[in-house]
């Protein structure tokens, strides 16, 4: 998983994240919202259809994880290989998934109400 130096280097241009360790992982929060998970092995940024669609061509991958012996996936994709390179081009992808984040926890909250 990636120590808070590594955080702020990947997301310097889209500002401050902190992380919560969770499931053997961590969650990513900014403003106080899950946007993207760190299992360890990459990061992966909340998708809705439409970013999904964006990732899922650009050779990103949706997070999947084995779930008593079956395959469970989350609305979770990894970065694409150009994003870690490229300051701005992360920022847009991070505040693309918050506000991913942002819709679910509004969809969350009327659901409940």
């Amino acid at each position: 998983m990636l120590n808070e130096d590594e955080l702020a280097d990947l997301f310097a241009a889209f500002g401050p994240v902190r992380s919560r360790r969770m499931f053997g992982g961590a969650g990513l929060y900014a403003e106080g919202v899950m946007f993207a998970i760190d299992t360890g092995e990459g990061v992966f940024l909340k998708a809705d259809a439409a970013f999904a669609a964006d990732l899922e061509a650009r050779g990103c991958a949706r997070f999947t994880y084995l779930a008593k012996g079956r395959p469970m996936s989350l609305p979770y994709w990894s970065l694409p290989e150009e994003a870690l390179d490229s300051p701005e081009e992360m920022a847009e992808l991070a505040r693309r998934a918050l506000a991913v984040a942002r819709a679910s926890a509004v969809k969350k909250k009327t659901r409940k109400a």
